[in-house]
């Protein structure tokens, strides 16, 4: 059985680099080959030009093809798996094309599994914990009101004056300040036309305490099903969303005003210059330490008074092996190939998984990734 990797980007190299030295056979595919031996060639040879044709001609029943390229391949590569019998993983979120693959899929008897990064990824694994360890708790009961919030978001560790920085193509975090979220706030859908108008601040539980500027991500709810949330429970608050560095939403000011005037093939165009742009003054270069922080919380209330409350935080930074977006983007998404090699996870098209052995080993291998990995007990 072989694992087809497809990319080489900044966020795939450290997974890559773990799978080539389990010895297992990876063949690597990239757009520009030269890219690809720069970042693994002293571990591997097998690396070739990303040709659609040669993937699929080489392509076993068993195999794997791992997509860390952009979103639009994920779902051919997937179908291409589905024709030769091989196996589907990916780091992004599933579309509805790639949801509709889930019966035939299953009557194939072949794993897509999707949403094995950061965000969505380990914040599912945190999620799927936090729901189990409320689920056994004496505190679990249906009068209860549930408060739940995960807040994912790369940062510079060295703050800047923009407050951010890219590491990679700006016109995806544009795309998505463009886009609406839906979420759920005191019992009631919250509906967010654009970011900056449903910002709000959050206290994360770090050793030393630091506050956040945090806005929801696109729609929320649909999750409430994907961590095994009851039917029954009363849900007062759920939101998945982005964290930033306290001053992001003034200094990006202006960028929100211009964004609020595109319109159409003209919009998208000065949408790409500004991606552009930005990628040339808010880059992070070579001596730039990244940072990610993530905090995944879940609170019970009853009569108004807390009676379950705990929060998964993270907080990770590059070193001089490379940088905290790469390795917890990329190691998860090993992870999960290894998984899938070793029957683990179902066949259908599937999201990080549940299962709450695979869950504690994930996440016992992320304790690794980060420099502080902990469960605050505020209760």
């Amino acid at each position: 059985m072989t694992i087809h990797w497809c990319g080489t980007g900044l966020s795939a190299i450290p997974g890559l680099r773990e799978l080539i030295q389990t010895g297992k056979p990876v063949t690597v595919w990239n757009r520009t080959v030269e890219k690809a031996q720069d970042a693994v060639g002293d571990l591997t040879q097998d690396i070739k030009r990303f040709e659609p044709a040669m993937i699929e001609a080489a392509l076993q029943p068993g195999d794997v093809i791992v997509s860390m390229l952009p979103g639009d391949w994920h779902v051919p590569l997937a179908k291409m798996a589905l024709t030769k019998g091989a196996h589907f993983v990916s780091s992004s979120y599933i579309s509805p094309e790639m949801r509709a693959l889930d019966t035939q899929a299953k009557s194939a008897g072949l794993a897509l599994v999707n949403e094995v990064g950061l965000d969505p990824g380990i914040d599912h694994l945190m999620a799927h914990y936090l729901v189990e360890n409320y689920r056994a708790s004496a505190a679990c009961n249906t009068a209860n009101d549930l408060s739940f919030i995960s807040y994912c978001g790369g940062i510079p560790k060295i703050p800047n004056p923009f407050r951010y920085k890219f590491s990679w193509s700006p016109f995806g975090v544009l795309k998505a300040l463009a886009s609406p979220s839906r979420s759920l706030r005191n019992f009631k859908e919250f509906t967010g036309d654009r970011p900056w108008n449903a910002l709000s601040s959050y206290d994360a539980p770090l050793p030393a305490p630091e506050t956040f500027e945090v806005y929801p991500n696109r729609d929320s709810l649909p999750f409430m099903e994907q961590y095994k949330f009851d039917p029954d429970w009363r849900v007062k608050d759920f939101v998945r969303g982005s964290l930033r560095l306290n001053g992001w939403a003034e200094a990006w000011t202006d960028v929100f005003r211009e964004i609020e005037t595109l319109k159409g093939p003209e919009g998208d165009q000065r949408m790409t210059e500004m991606s552009q742009e930005f990628w040339t003054k808010h880059a992070y270069g070579p001596n730039d330490p990244d940072r990610v922080v993530l905090c995944v919380s879940l609170q019970a209330e009853r009569d108004g008074a807390v009676v379950w409350h705990k929060t998964y935080v993270m907080d990770a930074w590059g070193d001089e092996n490379g940088t905290a977006m790469a390795r917890l983007v990329s190691v998860p998404v090993s992870l999960a190939v290894q998984a899938v090699l070793d029957g683990q996870i179902p066949a259908g098209v599937s999201a990080a998984p549940n299962d709450p052995s695979l869950v504690n080993t994930w996440l016992k291998r992320v304790d690794s990734l980060a420099q502080h990995l902990t469960i605050v007990d505020h209760s």
